[in-house]
């Protein structure tokens, strides 16, 4: 329970910390920021393959959540390219 405890805080933490950071993110600086969140987020997807496919068969929770935790980071990296392909295409030269 004590774990438990120390993990919310530490989600909450995390949560109020990246609300304040990205609400004070100019909006110039948007499509480098979304760039780096790709590069997190692949990271995150590694890891979360690696949860997934640990060989803990004594709980179905760590699988599960290293399945999730697969497909909201997927999610994020391809709405992130797509955000990033449209912000270059609205400074691209007209020909």
């Amino acid at each position: 329970m004590e774990a438990f405890i120390v993990l919310l805080s530490l989600f909450a933490l995390a949560v109020f910390l990246g609300v304040e950071l990205i609400t004070k993110v100019p909006p110039t600086l948007h499509t480098p920021l979304m760039s780096g969140s790709n590069a997190i987020s692949g990271i995150t997807i590694v890891g979360a393959i690696l949860a997934a496919g640990s060989g803990d068969e004594s709980s179905t929770v760590v699988p599960l959540l290293g399945f999730v935790a697969i497909v909201f980071a997927t999610i994020n990296v391809v709405a992130g390219f797509m955000v990033t392909n449209r912000m270059l295409k609205m400074f691209k030269r007209r020909g």
